[in-house]
């Protein structure tokens, strides 16, 4: 019996990791790295105060490409979902960088797209990725967050009520 119960959550650990890539490559994939292309070419321009602007935007782009690869796995493996709202988790997921900050999805599609602004000197892409966190800020605030107040009550609440928005905590929560 176990062995049934383990193979179809193991099944279901696959559909969502198959669902969270094709997201994946749909919303993220499209916000952060085709229209981004589109924009710059992927071209440099001249560097915005220095050559030295060029590393900071490779290393915020590399961070928010990392941040926004565990997220992705955080909502497969443990929320049993993905973060395509046809498909929500089951479970709320409060760990790892959910932990200092409540939408660091968000957070990393905008590091993406601020980074390659710096990596290309590029003062479209800059005003592109202010728009794309202003869209998502209305996003979370009209619809993601009372959804999840609907679906998981209390337990949203206190971690809402202990996790900034936007704005990292220095220390990790603890539930």
């Amino acid at each position: 019996m176990s062995r049934i119960c383990s193979c179809g959550a193991g099944m279901e650990k696959i559909r969502a990791l198959l669902g969270s890539a094709l997201f994946f490559a749909l919303a993220p994939g499209t916000v952060a790295g085709f229209v981004p292309w589109m924009v710059t070419q992927w071209r440099f321009g001249p560097a915005f105060l220095g050559e030295w602007t060029r590393l900071v935007g490779m290393a915020v782009l590399l961070a928010g490409l990392a941040l926004l690869i565990e997220c992705f796995l955080r909502f497969a493996l443990e929320g049993l979902g993905t973060p395509a709202p046809v498909a929500p988790t089951r479970h709320l997921v409060v760990s790892g960088s959910y932990r200092y900050v409540r939408n660091p999805m968000y957070v990393a599609v905008v590091s993406i797209v601020l980074g390659q602004a710096l990596l290309f000197g590029s003062e479209r892409l800059l005003l592109y990725g202010v728009i794309v966190w202003l869209c998502m800020h209305v996003f979370v605030v009209a619809y993601e967050e009372p959804v999840l107040r609907r679906t998981f009550g209390a337990e949203y609440e206190n971690f809402r009520a202990h996790v900034p928005r936007w704005i990292p905590r220095l220390r990790a929560w603890t539930s």
